[in-house]
């Protein structure tokens, strides 16, 4: 919240971070679902004095606030989207306590994937997959609502159709054009959702979940395109502009989405010596990864009426 306090703008929120929680649930016949998150609060609220009074009569003590996200994990008694979940926390937190205003919760998900044994899911059995599934849920005491989802850490990786001809060239350049190299990267992605209301989301328990999985499998597809031959990549900058756009036309709840994909660089190798001119000699095969430096490449796209 922002205050006026002896001719200074005064600005302050308060939360836990770090709550992680672990959530099983078993169904009729046996079969478990299970999810891991790390949820971090923030609360707006009014609670002025604690700053400048010492007195600390309206604060929401940090240790229950934690204390909640088990209590409402435990009250979750069939399973639920982990959106929908933050939407509960801020939903309780706005409501339940007078002076707070307003609940930002995020929360990340573990990659915990059921696993296949003999070609079948196991009915209990999970291991742990890479990129994560990321939300921010802000909602307001009046019902007023945004929700944001995401990917992190989203490995992608093409040995072919992609190039990089064109640039600027001049006395520092020394990357030569081409239009045959390796494309990789590590999407984090982040798309906000039209809903602003409360009472405007979706009445159904895996509605969030259903459209994060959709929203990766249009980002996947398009980076590669078809399985046979493929969709050539100009630039990191023409396929991200491509995926975001993707994900516009496909999904109409969808206002908003912001793209940061690293070029992630794989070298040629090329060997020699003063005796042999080609101990190793590039055609396309051999390469050295690395970390870094990498480029940097993020951008957003969004609707006209978008707020993002």
């Amino acid at each position: 919240m922002s205050r006026e306090i002896e001719n200074f703008k005064f600005e302050h929120r308060h939360g836990k971070d770090r709550v992680r929680v672990g959530r099983a649930w078993r169904n009729k016949d046996g079969r478990y679902f299970f999810v891991e998150w790390n949820v971090s609060i923030s609360l707006l609220s009014d609670c002025l004095p604690a700053y400048v009074l010492d007195d600390n009569s309206d604060i929401v003590a940090t240790d229950t606030m934690k204390n909640t996200v088990y209590v409402k994990a435990k009250e979750c008694s069939e399973q639920i989207s982990m959106e929908g979940f933050a939407i509960l926390l801020a939903k309780h937190f706005t409501s339940f306590y007078h002076q707070v205003t307003g609940a930002i919760i995020k929360i990340v998900e573990k990659p915990w994937e059921r696993v296949y044994v003999d070609g079948q899911e196991h009915e209990h059995g999970f291991k742990l997959g890479s990129e994560k599934h990321t939300t921010e849920v802000f909602v307001k005491k009046s019902g007023a609502l945004q929700v944001t989802s995401g990917i992190e850490g989203l490995a992608l990786l093409k040995t072919t159709m992609s190039g990089f001809e064109g640039f600027i060239r001049d006395k520092y350049t020394a990357l030569p054009e081409t239009r045959e190299r390796i494309l990789a990267t590590e999407v984090t992605a982040a798309w906000r959702y039209s809903y602003e209301s409360l009472s405007s989301i979706p009445q159904k328990p895996y509605y969030f979940t259903d459209r994060y999985l959709d929203v990766k499998k249009v980002l996947v597809e398009t980076f590669y395109g078809p399985p046979k031959q493929g969709v050539y990549s100009p630039s990191v900058q023409n396929t991200l502009h491509h995926m975001a756009k993707s994900v516009l036309n496909r999904f109409l709840d969808i206002s908003s989405v912001q793209l940061k994909m690293p070029n992630i660089h794989f070298l040629p190798v090329n060997l020699k010596n003063k005796d042999n001119e080609t101990i190793v000699k590039f055609n396309d095969d051999v390469y050295l990864p690395t970390d870094e430096p990498h480029g940097s490449i993020e951008a957003s796209l969004s609707r006209f009426w978008s707020k993002m």
